[in-house]
């Protein structure tokens, strides 16, 4: 149940602006936990081992501390399926994904090129300044896709598994991933931990996410079984061991062809084509993975819906035994 409230509450609330104002956001709480680690254990003079040695303590330390403190609030609070779903709705991000990536599309067609640049530097981390038209909108629809399983199906699934503590890591791990585990001079050794375990946690989610999208394609009439071929046939080519599978599976559904080489850091990055279809993306076909992504999380929040009710039915019954 905690899971399904996290779902509902974050899909429909998002995360309230009075509340981070306030107290800012438990992402933000995390990145300064980082940030002081980072400081305090990336030394750039050590050797390597030294470096790689520290970012698995650092990695230890970020994870169990959050999950910890996420254990004495669900204990306070005796584990309350509502009271824990309202606080795992943080560690989720269907609702804000959905608007980040909207947001392309509505400045592309707005305000033109420059605004879609600037729009989809929100949400990636490569060089936007040479991106045209179809370079953004490949942007956004691989960030929509790789997000649906790292922002939206992984945190759920671990907070299914081991409720709000189980969120709680996750969001540490995944958002310790984003800040050091980058493969440049000053993460790769340092950051190799995180990333790592990060890929790890992601596994069974990033599967699950493309299974949410081959669905959602075959209910809403799309190439179900394009999806299932690009999955099969490009997700072991991409760079990371997670990312292919949901951007196969959309790419698949949608008959585009996505990925292919980026700038990071002022350096040409060689990234395998995901999917066979066009290339020439519009804002258009970013609102057509918008609408893919919204039905592969209403069919999500169904089954957790199904779970749910067989659980506590199952729960009756062994009440009135």
């Amino acid at each position: 149940m905690t899971t399904l409230i996290a779902a509902v509450v974050e899909g429909v609330f998002g995360y309230p602006e009075r509340a981070y104002r306030l107290i800012k956001h438990p992402v933000v709480w995390q990145g300064n936990f980082i940030t002081a680690l980072d400081r305090g254990l990336n030394r750039q003079t050590a050797s390597r081992s030294v470096r790689v040695a520290s970012g698995g303590v650092a990695t230890v330390a970020l994870s169990v501390v959050p999950s910890v403190c996420a254990m004495l609030v669900a204990r306070l609070c005796r584990s309350n399926p509502v009271i824990c779903g309202v606080l795992a709705s943080s560690c989720v991000a269907q609702r804000s994904l959905y608007e980040h990536v909207e947001a392309v599309a509505l400045a592309l067609e707005s305000d033109g090129l420059e605004a879609g640049r600037y729009a989809v530097s929100m949400i990636v981390g490569r060089d936007p300044s040479a991106l045209d038209e179809a370079a953004i909108c490949r942007a956004a629809i691989e960030s929509l896709a790789e997000n649906f399983s790292d922002g939206v199906v992984a945190p759920l699934v671990w907070c299914f598994a081991f409720g709000l503590p189980g969120g709680v890591f996750y969001k540490a791990i995944n958002t310790a991933d984003s800040m050091i585990g980058h493969r440049n001079t000053r993460y790769e050794a340092f950051g190799k931990c995180a990333a790592r375990v990060d890929d790890l946690i992601n596994i069974p989610a990033s599967r699950l996410a493309a299974l949410w999208l081959v669905l959602a394609a075959w209910c809403g009439g799309l190439d179900w079984r394009e999806a299932l071929r690009t999955v099969w046939k490009d997700a072991s080519h991409h760079r990371s061991p997670n990312a292919g599978w949901p951007e196969g599976a959309l790419a698949g559904a949608l008959g585009l062809s996505i990925g292919g080489p980026r700038v990071y850091d002022g350096e040409l990055n060689a990234v395998h084509w995901v999917g066979r279809g066009r290339r020439d993306l519009t804002s258009a076909d970013i609102r057509a993975a918008l609408q893919l992504y919204r039905r592969a999380c209403f069919l999500q929040g169904a089954v957790l819906g199904g779970l749910s009710l067989a659980s506590f039915i199952q729960k009756q019954k062994r009440h009135v035994r």
